[in-house]
């Protein structure tokens, strides 16, 4: 079996699909009050956690320029490769994180995927456990805010692979 790396790749590569809308461009106010939400979102949250987070639900909504951006970003601030690609299947793999981030993933999940019915009191419940009040309706607006940025992303098909570390920091 022959491995190709990115520098020795023979193949051709799908053609880039174009972006559909620069919706930011267009609606610059709903743009920024986005950065504000996210600015207010991420307070008091640990960032490690944080990145965890967007980039489940962006694993959830297929939102490609998300977990670009969001999995660049984790592997910038030291996240591994391997807690990172594991995230995709963390119910059988949650010995590579805390209680505390399997609570924090639980409830992304539920809260992303409203449409399998209401977040469960169970779900719920193991959250308010590890996170106290104010922390977690800060990771609640976490989830909520990068819901809303994946369906900008989605919608509109944002392009992924242009990002770099920090580049809308």
């Amino acid at each position: 079996m022959t491995t190709h790396t990115d520098d020795t790749r023979t193949d051709a590569r799908a053609t880039e699909v174009p972006v559909r809308l620069n919706w930011s461009q267009h609606a610059p106010e709903v743009y920024k009050a986005m950065i504000r939400l996210e600015t207010a979102a991420r307070r008091g949250l640990d960032p490690a956690l944080y990145e965890l987070v967007k980039i489940r639900a962006s694993q959830l909504n297929h939102c490609a320029f998300c977990l670009d951006m969001h999995t660049k970003d984790a592997l910038a601030a030291g996240e591994s490769v391997e807690r990172i690609v594991q995230l995709a299947a963390w119910e059988e793999s949650r010995h590579f994180y805390t209680e505390k981030e399997l609570a924090a993933i639980a409830l992304t999940e539920a809260v992303t995927v409203l449409t399998d019915g209401f977040v469960p009191d169970e779900v719920y419940g193991k959250a308010a456990e590890h996170f106290d009040e104010p922390e977690l309706a800060q990771l609640i607006a976490a989830i909520t805010t990068i819901n809303a940025w994946n369906r900008f992303g989605v919608t509109c098909r944002m392009t992924p692979g242009h990002y770099t570390p920090g580049q809308h920091a």
